[in-house]
């Protein structure tokens, strides 16, 4: 799922690095996007709509929309499209508006 040959643009590949989403280890580079890393091992819904429920999947890839909004390392509201990827990554699929806990646990 991933170009590797293009006439054009060349991509250089970080280190591959492990990291999980909902629980499940996934694999993807160093420094790509997390939801290029999702998409190459085969994740299309990235979230799912507050009202509705319906899910979504990548969308814009520059940080304009919400549809890439997944919770990355404890922190909600996370754009994955303009995310680079580390080892050890924490990624969750967000099912609501996202909360930050502030100090003391306090909503």
């Amino acid at each position: 799922m991933r170009i590797t040959d293009h006439p054009i643009l060349h991509f250089k590949l970080g280190r591959r690095v492990r990291f999980t989403l909902d629980g499940e280890e996934l694999w993807g580079h160093e420094g790509e996007p997390v939801s290029a890393a999702l998409h190459d091992s085969g994740v299309r819904i990235l979230r799912y709509s507050i009202k509705e429920k319906r899910p979504r999947g990548f969308f814009c890839a520059i940080g304009n929309c919400s549809s890439c909004l997944m919770v990355v390392d404890g922190v909600p509201n996370t754009r994955v499209c303009v995310t680079p990827l580390h080892e050890g990554m924490v990624v969750r699929r967000q099912h609501d508006k996202g909360h930050l806990l502030v100090e003391g646990g306090a909503r």
